[in-house]
């Protein structure tokens, strides 16, 4: 598997994968080395986070081979569909996977892809931000980055 690790505005960022696809993508606080060289095989990943984070790119076109079981890739799949500025909450997504009751295990936090599987889109049924592996620093974060409404301040 190659590895690289690229900086983000929300920290160091790992990326994990081969000619299967990418299968990990990572965030951390800690002080990480930066790579100096992205094998080809996550190029093309780094270039649509490095456009997401401009702003220019709202949704991600590559080839993805994250290991889960088949109810987890389930509610990735179903993650996936959230558009680019739009939220659903952990209680729509049980809904459409057909078990209200499942909204444990689809708040598990075992999403593997970063960003890219958009988790951070999922909030709680009365608006809350809950629920972040990332950080709800983090969630914050990139839904302010997506939402299509931008706040000015007067001062």
């Amino acid at each position: 598997m190659a590895t690289c690790i690229i900086n983000s505005p929300l920290g160091f960022t790992k990326i994990i994968g081969d000619e299967n696809g990418i299968t990990n993508i990572t965030i951390s606080n800690s002080n990480e080395k930066i790579s100096d060289i992205i094998p080809a095989t996550l190029a093309e990943c780094v270039i649509q986070l490095h456009a997401y984070f401009e702003g220019t790119r709202k949704n991600f076109d590559l080839k993805l081979n994250p290991s889960g079981t088949t109810f987890q890739k389930k509610v990735w799949a179903k993650l996936a569909a959230t558009p680019y500025g739009k939220t659903a909450s952990y209680l729509e997504l049980t809904k459409h996977l057909g078990d209200p009751k499942a909204i444990r295990a689809v708040a598990n936090g075992k999403n593997p892809l970063w960003i890219v599987i958009p988790c951070h889109r999922i909030i709680g049924s009365n608006g809350v931000l809950t629920g972040y592996a990332g950080g709800l620093h983090r969630k914050k974060w990139l839904l302010h980055h997506e939402n299509p409404y931008r706040q000015l301040t007067i001062f």
